[in-house]
């Protein structure tokens, strides 16, 4: 079974910087997308950032001009650059990445498992 394995989440002060990552745990076929999801206590997940194969990223409008979203292909790993951080970006962040194993006909989403982010006013 593929996994997603993320790190980089933690506590710092509000205007202060973090750094997130996810790697696929497994040699695949080919991935699509990858992207970043956040989770706020009593609110949805929502999306944060996305890459898709051959695009430009999309960055939820809340995190447009802080958050940078970046890929490295040849180790099937996404970034998310997070600077200029506030207490409204405190929430758990999972990585999302729809890709294609080795020998499947079908893409699928595999989710990593959470990481907490907490900025502190």
């Amino acid at each position: 079974q593929v996994q997603l394995v993320e790190s980089g989440g933690g506590l710092v002060q509000a205007g202060g910087s973090l750094r997130l990552s996810c790697s696929v745990s497994e040699n695949i076929f080919s991935i699509n997308s990858m992207g970043w999801y956040r989770q706020a206590p009593g609110k949805q997940r929502e999306l944060v950032a996305v890459i898709l194969r051959g695009s430009s990223p999309n960055y939820a409008d809340s995190v447009k001009g802080r958050f940078t979203i970046s890929r490295d292909n040849t180790k099937n790993t996404v970034f998310l650059q997070m600077n200029s951080l506030i207490p409204e970006d405190t929430a758990v962040y999972y990585c999302k990445i729809r890709l294609r194993r080795i020998w499947s006909e079908l893409d699928s989403d595999y989710w990593g498992q959470g990481t907490q982010v907490t900025v502190s006013s």
